[in-house]
């Protein structure tokens, strides 16, 4: 695997691992004073949850390039104008809402456009390589 293979295999996964720890940190606003041990970690978890399906996606897209790549996008796509809509109407500013969905979905996107390239350019890459025992000798 030559240098810009490896560049495209790694970046997707990189950039989505760094994306989920970036959407897991969300879940932080779970611990408030008032409540209990126990209230406190049950919120903590059930706001990670998106960070768990995230997980388990970057799973499947690491196995299977094109189709957790697809997800991954759609993903991005999907929600790009749920949380700019969200965004405004809480602080009526477009500059902040696109700026808030360049943080938050235009990475997923990113990331499942890589791995999409990735796939094609290892699908590629196995056509150009001859299998073993099919070289022609004349």
């Amino acid at each position: 695997m030559n240098t810009r293979n490896r560049f495209i295999h790694w970046t997707p996964r990189i950039l989505c691992i760094l994306a989920i720890l970036f959407v897991s940190m969300f879940a932080a606003d779970a611990f408030e004073p008032g409540l209990t041990l126990w209230q406190q970690i049950c919120g903590f978890l059930i706001h990670l949850i998106p960070s768990f399906v995230l997980i388990l996606i970057l799973v499947i897209a690491w196995k299977w390039e094109l189709i957790g790549g697809t997800v991954i996008a759609i993903i991005g796509l999907i929600l790009t104008p749920v949380i700019f809509i969200t965004n405004y109407r809480m602080n009526h500013s477009i500059g902040m809402s696109i700026g808030i969905i360049s943080m938050i979905t235009v990475p997923f996107i990113l990331v499942g456009v890589l791995f999409i390239i990735s796939h094609f350019m290892k699908r590629k890459q196995a056509k150009d390589i001859p299998a073993p025992g099919s070289e022609r000798t004349e």
